[in-house]
């Protein structure tokens, strides 16, 4: 990677860390009578709908199939934040939300390796594994209870997500931005009409009234940043770069999820937990050869 690239890389998992906080700040507590209560699903919807209209009236479809452009949004958008929104409504803390999720990360590389035939290096493969091995001994220090639904749901978010990311990068589409807006056309709808199942109609009403100035700001933050500025970067890196380079980047995620928490919401970390960010820290940079590119210098 270019060293922009690197930095546009760095800078990916810190806007998406910290928007676990700010999910969860938008969905609501049900702790918190205080709070406002938006259904999971009518919030992705809310969310896409932010992020099409009216960005796609000025934005020029990419040089790809509009039915192509549709799968990528329903796996890495559509699928992905509908099974999430849904995992942290029914308890999962948005800091294991952020690690859980990670589970994206070796999906990607075992598909991109079986399917588009990108095979990782000897490095990478370590530095994901070590990376793995500290989410483990980060999950392992949050503790904490959490419902078999959430969880098995915060993981398919994690598949659905890297189905995307090796469709994306199977299409090669340039330009990230454009691919997120226009792949982002699929969800409002598919989401609006599964929150009318899901909470009826009454339900769905009562969410729209409860959408305060809190669900506002956090709306504002991930459509504006998390969607079309972070997407834009990933998706423009997959198109320049094997998955095997970019991906292990994200594992950075949970790391800086977990920190801005503790700034944000009073969520102190423990030793397990710095333990194991320094070993998903020393993953990705082994992953990307900066150690051995380092040690070559000196």
């Amino acid at each position: 990677m270019t060293l922009r690239d690197r930095l546009l890389a760095v800078l990916l998992p810190t806007i998406w860390g910290f928007n676990f906080v700010v999910l969860e700040w938008g969905l609501g507590s049900e702790s918190d009578p205080q709070s406002e209560r938006i259904p999971p699903l009518l919030f992705v919807a809310i969310r896409f709908l932010f992020v099409v209209f009216p960005a796609i009236l000025f934005v020029r479809k990419p040089d790809v199939p509009l039915s192509k452009l549709l799968l990528i949004g329903s796996f890495t958008l559509g699928g992905q934040y509908g099974l999430l929104y849904t995992s942290m409504a029914l308890g999962m803390p948005a800091g294991l939300a952020s690690l859980v999720l990670q589970v994206q990360v070796p999906l990607t590389i075992v598909l991109a390796a079986t399917v588009l035939r990108e095979t990782p290096t000897t490095a990478q493969i370590v530095g994901v594994t070590i990376g793995a091995i500290g989410m483990v001994v980060v999950g392992a220090g949050r503790g904490g209870h959490i419902t078999a639904v959430a969880l098995v749901l915060c993981l398919a978010a994690g598949l659905s997500w890297a189905i995307g990311n090796a469709l994306t990068r199977a299409l090669r589409v340039s330009g990230g931005f454009n691919l997120t807006i226009w792949s982002s056309l699929v969800v409002p709808l598919p989401m609006i009409l599964l929150a009318v199942v899901v909470e009826g109609p009454h339900g769905v009403a009562d969410g729209l009234e409860a959408f305060g100035w809190k669900a506002g700001v956090s709306t504002a933050y991930t459509v504006l940043v998390s969607t079309m500025l972070g997407f834009a970067i990933f998706n423009g890196l997959l198109a320049r770069y094997p998955s095997s380079s970019v991906v292990p980047w994200i594992l950075i995620v949970p790391v800086v999820g977990i920190l801005t928490a503790w700034l944000c919401l009073g969520e102190t970390p423990n030793a397990a937990e710095l333990v194991g960010g320094a070993g998903v820290i020393l993953g990705v940079c082994i992953a990307q050869g900066l150690l051995r590119r380092r040690g070559q210098r000196v």
